[in-house]
């Protein structure tokens, strides 16, 4: 579906809506420009995580404003895309109205790495990298559910 202004309209879901969701919102926000009107969520949220902050700091995105939301926000919404980046949110995923196209990013969750500040910010650079380029697989795709 698009908005009034014709931007495609794409929610973006994970568990926590704390990392993975939230840097994949602010990359599809920074790449694709006006063509998207972007949301993410979660199943269960939780609050965004000061490490992805950080992680998109980095890249020169900032996503501090950005909030943790449920799925429930988005109840009776259409998408022309919603794209799941964790397993639990694709099994979990709510069935949208428009039959909206479906892609699923199964990709590791950063938030769940232990250790000192140094390696978990490795493993945010990882995902948030691996998300970059898959976002700008699908921008550049030309379709609005493009999955890869």
């Amino acid at each position: 579906m698009t908005s009034p202004e014709n931007k495609l309209r794409v929610l973006i879901l994970c568990t926590g809506n704390s990392a993975r969701s939230q840097m994949a919102e602010g990359l599809l926000r920074h790449i694709g420009g006006a063509r998207y009107e972007v949301f993410s969520a979660g199943t269960k949220p939780v609050g965004v995580n000061p490490v992805a902050i950080e992680a998109m700091r980095e890249v020169g995105i900032d996503i501090s404003a950005q909030r943790s939301k449920s799925v429930a926000e988005f109840a009776g919404q259409k998408f022309a895309t919603v794209i799941t980046v964790c397993d639990n949110a694709a099994e979990e995923c709510p069935i949208f109205p428009g039959a909206p196209q479906r892609a699923h990013w199964s990709l590791p969750d950063p938030a769940a790495v232990t250790g000192i500040q140094e390696e978990k910010l490795g493993v945010f650079r990882k995902v948030r990298d691996e998300l970059e380029r898959r976002i700008l697989s699908f921008v550049n795709s030309g379709v609005s559910g493009a999955h890869s």
